[in-house]
């Protein structure tokens, strides 16, 4: 009887000898968390872009590309809702003396926002 490693390594990948077969120890890369705009961007290929779904997920790059796109539609909404506001004199002192009206135009310019990020980083 042939001796044979516990580990071998081939193109990258290491296998594990268990019984008479070598099983590849693949992992899965880091998971990051995923917030509502790469959850939406995740759909939309799921319904809209298969083949670059399918191309992302086998790459094993999913994760980090939804993350990415979840972390740039945030910080873009936020920069969208600073600049408008600042434009619009929507301030502390607006919030002070007319409560109502600051929260319906902060509303406005935050809805504003999330549809420019949806149109420009989501949904492409």
């Amino acid at each position: 009887m042939q001796y044979m490693e516990k580990y071998i390594k081939e193109n990258g990948i290491t296998y594990e000898l268990r019984g008479e077969q070598y099983y590849p120890l693949l992992e899965l890369p880091e998971q990051k968390e995923i917030g509502k705009y790469g959850r939406l961007h995740l759909e939309y290929l799921k319904a809209h872009r298969k083949g670059r779904y399918t191309n992302i997920l086998s790459e094993g790059a999913l994760n980090q590309r939804l993350y990415e796109i979840d972390v740039e539609a945030k910080t873009m909404v936020e920069s969208i809702i600073s600049r408008v506001a600042t434009e619009r004199g929507i301030d502390e002192n607006l919030k002070s003396h007319d409560m109502l009206r600051w929260v319906a135009e902060m509303n406005n310019i935050k809805a504003s926002a999330e549809e420019i990020v949806l149109r420009e980083v989501v949904y492409v």
